[in-house]
């Protein structure tokens, strides 16, 4: 005599086997799939270098973007984080840190996003626009 229900038993057992299968074949799928970034247009590109051309650009990124131009370092060092220990590279993102924190401020009080765009309108783009716009 036994103290357990042997059908009941493999019943469970078949069921854990059936899911593992199923998050194996959900591994299986998920590796074969590409990850593709969209990465930096040549767009983007452009209106980066256009607002470090700007009266209101920080400094820091008009370096950053000069030592890019004269062929020190590329975008592509910069967006692949090979450039991350870059002391320029640094020095520019973080100038960039409270321009993105007052932005966030403003969506977490319930401002209306194209409100904080227009607000940042005017010497970024010709015809006025921010280079933030094309993230929304």
């Amino acid at each position: 005599m036994s103290f357990y229900d042997r059908d009941r038993l493999d019943a469970l057992v078949a069921d854990v086997d059936a899911k593992l299968l199923a998050v194996e074949r959900a591994a299986s799928e998920a590796n074969r799939v590409e990850v593709r970034s969209s990465g930096l247009s040549e767009r983007d590109l452009a209106a980066i270098e256009r607002h470090a051309e700007s009266p209101r650009a920080p400094r820091e990124l008009k370096e950053l973007v000069a030592r890019i131009k004269g062929g020190e370092l590329s975008w592509d060092d910069i967006a692949s984080g090979r450039a991350l220990d870059d002391e320029g590279v640094q020095a520019a993102m973080a100038a960039s840190l409270p321009d993105l924190a007052r932005v966030h401020q403003e969506l977490r009080e319930g401002q209306d996003p194209d409100d904080i765009i227009g607000a940042a309108r005017g010497d970024d783009e010709e015809g006025g626009g921010s280079i933030m716009r094309r993230g929304w």
